[in-house]
């Protein structure tokens, strides 16, 4: 459980399971970048997959019911041809299930039904009003447009969800409105927009049409990879509350506090509405259904794990990419580097601590 103040808090969290274990195919994950929540507790996840190794680059489609974690399909490929994707970086789904993938280095979405069909795909290179540069986080609002983030263009573009354009805002810089490489993005229930401003190390607040209205965090540990890269996957160092190294992912829940994947310090932060600082998520984990399935089969990788002394690199996040929260109020962690997802649940209940 992790919790901050004193006293009675209604804002308490208690970890639950991981999800997901690492496979180039099937029932596993290779470096997931995003996810989209749909309707019945299912999940898509974008797998960026490695430049040696395309064969992992897809889409995963699992349910995370009571059951955990549920396998049942994927799509895409790597490649430049309809319905594949070079780089995906992130991922949304509309009303009815269509499904949204953004690929930086072809610089267009792509569109697939529900079952991954593909449909269509929009979007052309360039610095002008509806071109693309480097897009990666897209998130569709409630009156059904689409906010995607223009990372090497340092602005949010609004668009029809058939890729007309409607409008835009931000520039380069470091001023209130002003991006430098931003990331992800999330919506909060009344469409306000929140950016992950990714090198300018900090969350910035829009109205649904770009009007700013407030900044949260300041750059901490000196916006490098040394924390991900040396301590990354092995244990947990402390670093100091809100303050973020390069966030790539943010979204809010229905309470509108804030979950922010602060991506080099190997932690999910959590912010009130006004930026105050919540709790941190540094990770859990230890094995997932899959897991256990997986060596279950295999008597060698038993003998292996019996051996192990240190189960801390299994439980600490690393470089995690992306964060979500569902209807259930679980909080759910793209945990990248290890090819999984860390899920906790937000108690309703106030409790004791």
């Amino acid at each position: 459980m992790a919790s901050v103040f004193l006293g009675i808090n209604d804002r308490t969290f208690t970890f639950l399971f991981v999800a997901g274990r690492s496979e180039f195919q099937g029932t596993g994950f290779r470096n997931p970048m995003d996810m989209a929540l749909a309707p019945d507790d299912v999940i898509y996840v974008v797998n960026r997959s490695y430049e040696s190794r395309s064969d992992g680059t897809r889409i995963n489609v699992f349910r995370l019911g009571e059951e955990r974690e549920e396998y049942i399909t994927e799509f895409g490929s790597y490649g430049e041809a309809d319905g594949q994707f070079i780089w995906p970086i992130s991922i949304a789904v509309d009303s009815e299930v269509n499904v949204y993938v953004a690929d930086e280095w072809l610089h267009r979405i792509n569109i697939y039904k529900p079952d991954g069909e593909f449909l269509r795909s929009w979007g052309r290179h360039g610095s002008g009003d509806g071109e693309l540069d480097r897009p990666s986080g897209l998130a569709v609002g409630k009156d059904g447009t689409m906010y995607v983030v223009d990372s090497r263009n340092h602005r949010v573009q609004k668009f029809t969800l058939d890729g007309k354009y409607l409008a835009q805002f931000g520039s380069f810089g470091s001023d209130h409105g002003q991006f430098n490489t931003p990331w992800g993005i999330g919506l909060d229930k009344d469409d306000n927009v929140f950016v992950a401003d990714w090198r300018n190390d900090r969350i910035q607040q829009f109205s649904p049409t770009g009007e700013w209205q407030a900044s949260f965090g300041q750059p901490g540990t000196g916006g490098d990879a040394s924390i991900a890269r040396d301590q990354g996957g092995v244990r947990v160092v402390s670093r100091p509350v809100g303050q973020f190294n390069r966030p790539t992912g943010v979204c809010v829940d229905q309470d509108g506090d804030i979950y922010v994947a602060d991506w080099l310090n190997n932690r999910v932060q959590v912010l009130t509405p006004e930026g105050r600082f919540i709790t941190e998520f540094t990770g859990n984990a230890g094995l997932s259904k899959w897991g256990v399935d997986k060596i279950r089969s295999n008597p060698d990788m038993i003998r292996q794990r019996n051996g192990v002394r240190d189960f801390t690199p299994e439980q600490v996040l690393w470089a995690p990419c992306a964060v979500k929260v569902d209807q259930q109020g679980r909080i759910i962690i793209a945990d990248t580097t290890r090819h999984r997802f860390q899920v906790y649940q937000k108690n309703t209940e106030p409790v004791l601590i």
